[in-house]
């Protein structure tokens, strides 16, 4: 198993901007080695504002048009919705950039969530020139933490948490909004060479204490299912958020 690093960070500005750092590091180092940086979103605040410090200052410290986009869940809205995803990081981020459509690659929530996760399938399969049972290797997969532990639409008691062929599934979630999502399977993330979780605010303390330090129940806390095995996991905090921790 790989490396789990926690860094925890004065406060939620200091996190945005030492995650934002980090990214465009990664990105260096993998456009460096292999001539791309594939690169995972997550939704949630939190990264949102993470985008949106690096489609400001550090809009320079990245070559952006060796950037392959991809995303680790996805709501059932079309792709203008604001529930979106991908709505999101293109007002913070995308949008910003100058970019072929070939380096976007989202998930088609305004269609059938069993046809969207097939075609994202299909995608990553393409685009990593896949081979069967062959898992895409993304150079960083970003990562989010519910308030119930979950991580991309990976819920507590899901059935996808046990998924282990599929790269992308359909699933129905516990949450009064867009129910009916996308998202990636554990196997995917755990082939990640980094996967990085960025939490903020005293509200998810308690998610990430559960999450680091508590019984190992993934069908509890979802997010203790991301443990890649040639890879490293990442945890960046800020201090209201670690608060529960040692």
């Amino acid at each position: 198993m790989g490396e789990t690093k926690i860094v925890v960070l004065d406060d939620a500005q200091a996190l945005y901007a030492h995650a934002a750092e980090e990214i465009a590091h990664l990105a260096g180092e993998a456009v460096c080695t292999h001539g791309e940086f594939t690169l995972c979103l997550s939704g949630g605040a939190t990264p949102a504002s993470v985008y949106a410090m690096l489609g400001t200052k550090f809009l320079l410290s990245v070559d952006w048009k060796e950037v392959q986009f991809f995303w680790g869940d996805e709501r059932c809205v079309p792709p203008e919705n604001p529930a979106s995803n991908f709505a999101m990081a293109s007002r913070t981020l995308l949008s910003r950039l100058a970019l072929r459509p070939a380096q976007v690659h989202r998930i088609m929530g305004e269609r059938n969530p069993v046809e969207a996760a097939a075609a994202y399938e299909a995608e990553l399969r393409s685009h990593f020139g896949l081979g069967e049972g062959e898992v895409p290797r993304f150079d960083l997969a970003l990562l989010g933490l519910g308030e119930n532990s979950h991580t991309a639409s990976l819920f507590p008691g899901s059935p996808a948490l046990h998924e282990a062929d599929r790269l992308a599934v359909a699933v129905e979630v516990d949450d009064p909004t867009e129910r009916n999502r996308v998202s990636l399977t554990a196997p995917v993330f755990n082939h990640a060479a980094h996967a990085m979780f960025i939490v903020a605010g005293e509200a998810k303390a308690q998610a990430v204490w559960n999450v680091l330090r508590g019984p190992r129940d993934a069908a509890k806390y979802p997010a203790q299912i991301i443990a890649p095995e040639d890879g490293d996991v990442i945890w960046l905090l800020d201090k209201a958020a670690a608060a529960r921790l040692d």
